[in-house]
């Protein structure tokens, strides 16, 4: 199956009531575990690609065929999008699309709110006419992405007015509004802006992304699902369940130095923990 862009799988989890997982790349098990759930969950799927983790698997040509060879050797039939995460730059997000990501995020969050729409539009003007989907974000999300650090009083609600007028203006294929999650994990308990999410909704009418999906409570999930969030990004789970394995199989067997030998039960750890997300989210046999 050829990858495909967010805009379809996201605009049907919307009016079906279920989200599809974002999972990020980081090397070449995390893409293997990523996959290989899909196809057993005959879920879509949407890979994950910070400018980081593109560069230290060889950059955005290598990442796509990785992908492509995998689908193709795991013989993958469900909806498979490679989409740019937190792309950084116009520039950036072109690179990627002609390098073959079927989606790119433009993250012109931290940028006034004319600065961002303009930025956004661009980008969206080059990826709607090749067919690739498009996410944006306004407002800023707390915790580390990459090398980006925003700290608490960094952070900031979206302003739902402001979401809509983005929205209409940058036809966005989906839109996350930074409502109260945050990158890695959480510090206390989560305590995402419900209210204001269900009015973002409502104004711009497109699938809404949750970034920061690692720690949230299964039932704030399924609230999230419930005010038009389609898309929920997950990474920092997948890590920590991936060297949690790792340590415990080196704790075993101090003398083991065949990297295959741990890296290949740390890609197990993160395939069950994105079935279990899959299934947590209402992706699973939406193929």
């Amino acid at each position: 199956m050829p990858l495909v862009s967010m805009k379809e799988m996201l605009d049907k989890g919307r009016a079906e009531g279920y989200a599809i997982g974002q999972f990020n790349l980081n090397n070449l098990e995390f893409t293997q575990a990523i996959l290989q759930a899909a196809q057993e969950e005959q879920s879509p799927v949407i890979l994950g690609v910070s400018e980081g983790a593109a560069k230290y698997m060889g950059g955005f040509k290598t990442v796509v065929r990785i992908v492509e060879s995998l689908i193709e050797s795991y013989e993958v039939t469900v909806p498979v999008a490679i989409h740019l995460d937190h792309g950084s730059s116009f520039e950036k997000c072109v690179e990627a699309i002609y390098a073959g990501f079927t989606s790119v995020m433009i993250d012109g969050s931290h940028h006034p709110l004319e600065e961002n729409i303009a930025l956004t539009k661009k980008v969206v003007d080059v990826a709607h006419t090749l067919g690739i989907s498009v996410e944006a974000e306004l407002g800023r999300i707390g915790g580390q992405e990459d090398d980006i650090i925003v700290d608490d009083a960094e952070a900031a609600y979206a302003i739902p007015a402001e979401c809509d007028e983005l929205v209409r203006e940058t036809k966005v294929d989906c839109f996350a509004p930074a409502l109260g999650s945050v990158h890695g994990p959480y510090k206390g308990e989560p305590n995402l802006g419900f209210d204001r999410m269900e009015e973002v909704s409502k104004l711009t009418g497109v699938p809404l992304v949750l970034h920061g999906g690692t720690g949230i409570p299964t039932k704030d999930i399924q609230r999230a699902i419930s005010l038009g969030t389609a898309k929920i990004n997950v990474n920092t789970e997948n890590q920590i369940s991936s060297a949690k394995r790792v340590r415990e199989v080196l704790a075993d067997n101090t003398e083991m130095y065949d990297p295959r030998k741990y890296l290949g039960p740390a890609r197990e750890a993160i395939k069950e923990t994105v079935i279990g997300k899959m299934r947590e989210f209402g992706s699973s046999n939406k193929a």
